[in-house]
């Protein structure tokens, strides 16, 4: 299979790119003095996040795979080093500190929820190491030590409102803002209501839902949280669960709003 879907295609330029990037900043030599180009991954292949990171683990080794069969990078060829931080924050740390400081790979791709992505931060500033971050994220950090592949809230929701109170969008004016009780989803929300509060195009009035990770909702979005006795204008979900419970979540969700 060739590298033509977007995923895999930024994976493999990524890992192509990083090679060369890392030799020229003199980042981890040890890793380039060895027959091999290490590349550590550090996603979950059990427990809650499973369902979400193996398909990113096989992203990451199927372009390693392709890099490989094409000559490998600076005349070496990668070698993956999967690692199983299980769906557990505090693991994920002791997981990436192996990888740089044991294993002694060159560049890690992993994590997927914002709570692993700062729970190994420490590790790769303190021993000066690469993490490639492949999904959205909620902003509000910035390092040198970590490459955020995916769109933050002022690209991809706050668009997405702003198209929903266009007139194309259908001028909505009441909005419902879901999501899993973690960094993520509060985050994103807290900048969405920010946003809308901030419109002036029209009045927009906000109301904030919560679940667990990995439970599913019990609260029917279209509950009013109003004391208004008048009928309410059509409220549209901003949904920001986790990918865990997406499924099971957003088809609770979808059956009640």
């Amino acid at each position: 299979m060739s590298l033509n879907h977007p995923t895999r295609r930024r994976v493999g330029q990524a890992l192509s790119a990083v090679a060369i990037g890392l030799a020229g900043m003199g980042i981890l030599p040890s890793a380039f003095a060895q027959s091999t180009i290490k590349v550590g991954v550090l996603h979950s292949l059990s427990g809650t996040m499973a369902i979400s990171e193996t398909v990113l683990k096989d992203t990451v080794l199927m372009a390693i795979d392709e890099i490989n069969a094409k000559g490998g990078v600076l005349g070496k060829k990668l070698e993956p080093v999967v690692v199983d931080p299980a769906s557990n924050w505090p693991l994920f740390a002791e997981k990436a500190k192996q990888l740089i400081s044991q294993d002694k790979v060159a560049v890690v791709f992993g994590c997927w929820t914002s709570v692993s992505r700062k729970s190994v931060l420490p590790v790769f500033e303190v021993l000066n190491s690469l993490l490639f971050y492949p999904v959205q994220y909620e902003g509000e950090e910035l390092s040198k030590n970590v490459f955020y592949t995916g769109a933050a809230p002022n690209q991809q929701a706050i668009p997405a409102v702003e198209y929903l109170m266009s007139k194309d969008g259908g001028s909505a004016k009441r909005f419902v803002l879901l999501g899993t009780d973690y960094v993520y989803p509060r985050t994103t929300n807290k900048i969405l209501r920010a946003f809308l509060h901030s419109t002036r195009a029209s009045r927009t009035r906000t109301s904030w839902r919560s679940t667990r990770p990995s439970a599913t909702p019990t609260t029917s979005p279209s509950s009013p949280r109003s004391k208004d006795s008048a009928p309410q204008p059509r409220r549209l979900p901003s949904s920001r669960p986790s990918t865990a419970t997406t499924c099971p979540s957003t088809r609770n969700w979808a059956t009640r709003a």
